[in-house]
Parts: structure tokens; sequence; C-alpha cells
């Protein structure tokens, strides 16, 4: 098969297309031949500094397709069935072998383009917003990061929870894209102080919920913009910063920070049950998947390039 793979760590000029040997299914586990793979802010990390697992390594969590091979053990998913997939990597790829608690349906009829862009993202947002973030109806959120693949997901859900929703982007034309989604407020951190223009827009009081996708010196901003007994759901590092903060606000404020990741969880019950109420949301149209723009496989490294210039907003997909 082809893949879009590397040999060492580095820019995204490091990723090939190039044959591999295809993937072995594994008596619990199912292949799909990959029909859209959804570009996630961690491939692009692991791209530049996380562990090569395998040589040549193939990067990527999520993707969706069509089940080829069903491992011995498996009987709730069929050959044909098409599904959505997360695995640790592997995604950026013609082929890609998942155990099958990491793969979930997709109802006929819904795209499965659309369908391989939800449990990442999606899961995430929901897990920030209500999991740990306990979000209740009537509350403030601000959505860091807002046209991500995370933020684009919170901003919806969270609209959708009654909250009131800031969230923040590098221009003001992606502001403008979020508005139909259901953001409420818009700040351009590149022309802003975020801290300051919360306050202004919440008469000093500050959020009562912040989605942080972008740790570093966001996170700092995130912690200033919280109301009295705010919270902070901190779900990654996309701003590729040290973790310099100063936290005694919180004390001061009685407020908290809570680090969330949905791979420590994944194959739980709750969790997974969570991803498949998303995805069949999805498809009755209660939200909306935003597809920024494709690529061919064979062009991994300048989708990768596009997605590190900040001008998406949603997810970008990979097409073998």
């Amino acid at each position: 098969m082809k893949a879009a793979v590397y040999y060492k760590n580095g820019d995204p000029s490091v990723l090939k297309y190039e044959d591999v040997p295809d993937p072995v299914c594994h008596p619990k586990g199912v292949v799909i031949r990959v029909e859209a793979v959804s570009i996630e802010g961690g491939d692009t990390l692991n791209r530049w500094r996380g562990a090569l697992l395998t040589t040549p390594h193939i990067v990527g969590y999520q993707a969706g397709g069509e089940i080829v091979e069903v491992g011995a053990d498996v009987t709730h998913l069929r050959v044909g069935q098409k599904v959505t997939t997360v695995f640790g990597a592997g995604s950026h790829a013609e082929l890609r072998a998942v155990p099958a608690r990491n793969a979930w349906p997709i109802p006929a009829g819904f795209d499965v383009k659309l369908g391989a862009a939800i449990p990442v993202p999606f899961g995430t947002a929901d897990d920030c917003l209500f999991e740990f973030g306990h979000l209740k109806a009537g509350e403030t959120v601000l959505v860091q990061a807002g046209a991500s693949g995370v933020g684009v997901a919170a901003i919806q859900l969270a609209k959708r929870a009654g909250a009131t929703v800031f969230a923040t982007a590098s221009s003001d034309e992606r502001l403008e894209r979020l508005r139909p989604l259901g953001m409420d407020h818009g700040i351009n951190y590149r022309t802003g102080d975020v801290a300051k223009s919360v306050r202004s827009l919440t008469n000093n009081k500050g959020v009562n919920l912040v989605v942080d996708p972008v740790g570093g010196s966001t996170l700092q901003s995130s912690i200033m913009s919280l109301a009295y007994r705010g919270r902070i759901s901190m779900v990654g590092a996309a701003g590729r910063e040290a973790m310099t903060v100063d936290v005694s606000p919180l004390m001061a404020g009685n407020s908290s920070l809570t680090g969330v990741f949905l791979g420590a969880e994944l194959t739980t019950d709750r969790a997974h049950n969570m991803i498949q109420r998303l995805v069949d949301e999805a498809a009755r149209g209660e939200f909306k998947v935003v597809i920024d723009r494709t690529f061919p496989l064979s062009e991994a490294a300048a989708a990768h390039t596009y997605i590190e210039s900040r001008q998406a907003v949603g997810r970008v997909l990979l097409i073998p």
C-alpha cells in the first residue's frame, strides 16, 4: 500500500510518499480501506517531536473508511461497513489496522469524510465542556483557538448547551467564519489582549469556563480570563511553547485547572458511547463538521504545511 511516512522528526518536509507493507489484522481488530484521513493537531506534534515507533513511521490518529477485514474474535463489525477509527498511529495510509474497540460505525448515508473528522475533536470538546468542565446552560465559555478542530466543535457544543460563547482566532476573517457556528463574541489574539477583551465584554466578570488547546502563554491568558470559581479545561500544546505560567490567580479566584486527555479514557464505555453518540448526532444534522480543505495523500507534506500556517477553519483531510 501507499502511505505518507517519515524516517526522522522535523518539519513537514520529512514526509515521504512511499510503498509500505499492508497492515496485518489482529484477531480482535479490523482493517479498513481508508477513504479520508482527518489530520489532527497531535499528528503534527508527533511528526515534529514524537517517538518513531516504527521505521519508517506512519503518523496519524484518525481516519474513516470501509472495513475490508475483520478479526476472528470480532462479532459486532462486518466487512463492507463504514467506520471512523482512532488509534495511536497509522492513519496516513491507504489501509490501517485498529482494534475493533477503536472503530465506530458511520450511519448509512452519512459522508465518510465527515465521519472521519468527528471522534478526536468532538470527543475532546465534549469532555472539555461537560465531563471535566461541568458546563451548565446560561454560563459563559471562552474557546481558545476557535478555528481549530477542537475549537469548532467546542463552539457548537457549548452553544447548543445554552452557553454564551467567546472564541479567539488569528484573524478577523477566521473569526467571521465562526459566527455561523455559534460564536457570540470573537477576539483576534494577534491584535488584542485576550484577557482584557474578555473582561471588557463581561463587565469585568470573566468567563465561567475556558477550553484551551494551545497552552504556553495562551494558558496564562486563559487563567486571567476566568470568573470567580471559573474552570479551565487544558487539552493540548498546539502553541508548542513551554508551559511556564503563573497559577497563583487560580487560588485567589477559587478557580480550577484540569488537564484533559481523551486518549486516556478512549476505550472506556463512557467515552466509546459518547463518541458514537456524537457520530450519530452529526449524521442527523445536529451540528456541522467543518472541512476546510482536502489534499491527496501523496501531498501530506503540503497538507501539514497548510495546517501549520494557521489558515484553516476546521479540519484538513487527506484523501488516498
